[in-house]
């Protein structure tokens, strides 16, 4: 399995059996096996985790097996008309066009988290799915975010029966300030893996450095990901 991240939220998985585009909207793609399939996934119509032209972006690439995953939320109007296309919505269990096992997760902001089961490995993309704390809320709204963020972490959790992930890609949001590390930090206690990708950081890359630096006894699990391959 090879992981190559793209940018932003975005990231490019590679088994023996296909590859995984997870939530493109610009970036430099690399060159791909043309014969192999490729799923792209989209977990919410935002703009900085969906763009439409991907699907051209990957014909003019020469990819011929070119299947869409897309969240319920993203409008008809943006989905392809003449790729197989699969509309997911929160909460939902599904079996992807090559047969792996998709389990969807409600985000806390738009759309889906992704979990795919492909064989003995296990892929997570969470999507905008966060604990989404700001200082200038309410404290009544930021405990209901927390609340809502760790049930559905703690529904992965109870997915995944102890079963460690392969690769996970969780945000870390430096916009958040001083609660940028909330939703990282309580995912690395409930989800076992030790290939964790950070995400979201709006060309920031630095914020995982500071995590690190902060909550050293997860630096073995956490992925430098402009400069990791795995």
């Amino acid at each position: 399995m090879k992981v190559t991240y793209i940018y932003h939220s975005c990231f490019l998985i590679e088994t023996e059996k296909c590859y995984y585009l997870f939530d493109y909207f610009k970036g430099s793609l690399p060159q791909m096996d043309v014969g192999k399939p490729i799923l792209v996934l989209a977990s919410h119509k935002h703009k900085d985790h969906y763009c439409p032209a991907v699907f051209s972006i990957l014909k003019e690439l020469g990819m011929q097996k070119i299947y869409a995953v897309l969240s319920k939320d993203i409008p008809s109007k943006n989905t392809p008309e003449d790729i197989p296309c699969m509309i997911v919505s929160p909460c939902e269990s599904y079996e992807l066009p090559l047969g792996q096992k998709l389990v969807t997760y409600r985000s806390t902001d738009k759309g889906v988290a992704f979990l795919i089961q492909d064989g003995d490995e296990i892929f997570y993309h969470a999507g905008d799915l966060n604990d989404w704390v700001w200082e200038e809320e309410t404290d009544s709204y930021n405990r209901q975010m927390t609340g809502s963020y760790r049930k559905q972490i703690d529904l992965l959790s109870e997915e995944l029966h102890g079963r460690p992930l392969t690769a996970a890609f969780v945000v870390l949001d430096p916009r958040q300030e001083k609660d940028y590390g909330r939703g990282m930090l309580y995912f690395l206690k409930r989800i076992q893996g030790n290939c964790i990708y950070p995400m979201h950081y709006w060309e920031k890359p630095q914020i995982i450095e500071r995590f690190i630096q902060e909550y050293p006894q997860y630096q073995e699990r956490i992925k430098l990901t402009e400069t990791s391959q795995f």
